[in-house]
């Protein structure tokens, strides 16, 4: 049984005429007919009198359109309810997050800002790695790329290109942490020397991270010395691994928080070793929808 059958049922009462109501329905006599007689066998019973001029509802006919009147009443409000819960959804502002900032500092940002409710996370992003967020963005995947962000990025120089717009939203710092010894020092403390090196829970290659320690560790010219085990997409495998034991390595000084405060985790080097980061919003410069510019504006002014 169709909705479209329904509705053929109530024409047919309000016109009490067969082909009248089938004009009206904008589908020939024959095939209006067949309809009326599919709904009068599902619901095996007769529904119109086609005895009487004009044509009159059965008992059964007239409770059966009660029935029609509520059902399309209720398919119409529930379908217009889906077209304005799908105009919203459209209507939100795609980000690509990595998946350390979603973890650690989108929800809260996001809710400070006021703009939690005019934003929707890409959840594809959690895949992506380093550029991957700006060729997301060229791609039109998503609206913003929300990351981390340091001038050594081997990629940095695309920023500088024009075509791009980026807001800086918070400073943060990479923190080296490390399981602690029994006497409470970490069990892995930089720098290390050449015979007793620290094993390193690293960060990919081509990520946001890994490129901002070695930038650091080169421009304060100490000697550090550091076995790399592996490396990770994400901050929080990175922790996983160190809590476990297996190394030392760097984290956002947001994840640490909490550890360092249980004790868990401990620092692995005092202030020297942290390395700088920013937190940037980024989008492209060319002309996007009147809602989309007047948020960026909202959050440019916020962060001036």
């Amino acid at each position: 049984m169709e909705i479209r059958w329904l509705e053929d049922f109530m024409m047919l009462a309000r016109t009490r005429h067969f082909s009248r109501a089938a004009e009206l329905q904008h589908v020939s006599q024959p095939t209006f007919s067949r309809r009326i007689k599919l709904l009068e066998e599902a619901m095996g019973a007769t529904l119109i009198n086609r005895q009487t001029l004009p044509l009159s509802l059965t008992p059964a006919g007239e409770r059966f359109l009660d029935l029609c009147q509520r059902v399309t009443r209720d398919v119409r409000e529930v379908r217009s309810q889906i077209a304005d819960m799908e105009a919203e959804v459209s209507a939100r502002i795609s980000v690509g997050s990595t998946q350390g900032l979603f973890s650690h500092f989108y929800q809260r940002w996001a809710s400070d800002a006021g703009v939690a409710d005019r934003l929707q996370l890409n959840l594809n992003a959690t895949s992506w790695v380093g550029e991957q967020f700006l060729d997301a963005l060229d791609g039109g995947e998503c609206d913003l790329v929300l990351c981390y962000w340091h001038q050594d990025l081997p990629w940095s120089d695309r920023l500088g290109q024009g075509e791009y717009e980026s807001i800086i939203l918070a400073r943060e710092w990479l923190v080296p942490v490390s399981v602690a010894a029994d006497n409470g020092q970490p069990r892995f403390p930089l720098p290390g020397t050449a015979g007793q090196t620290v094993p390193l829970i690293g960060y990919h290659s081509r990520g946001f991270l890994q490129s901002a320690i070695e930038s650091h560790l080169a421009r304060i010219k100490e000697s550090v010395n550091l076995l790399p085990l592996n490396e990770n997409t994400q901050s929080a495998s990175v922790k996983a691994l160190v809590k476990q034991g297996f190394g030392m390595g760097w984290l956002p000084s947001r994840m640490t928080e909490k550890s360092e405060h249980f004790g868990s985790l401990t620092r692995a080097g005092d202030e020297r070793w942290d390395v700088p980061l920013e937190i940037r919003l980024i989008r492209l410069r060319e002309q996007r929808s009147d809602d989309f510019l007047t948020l960026w504006k909202t959050l440019e002014n916020q962060h001036a």
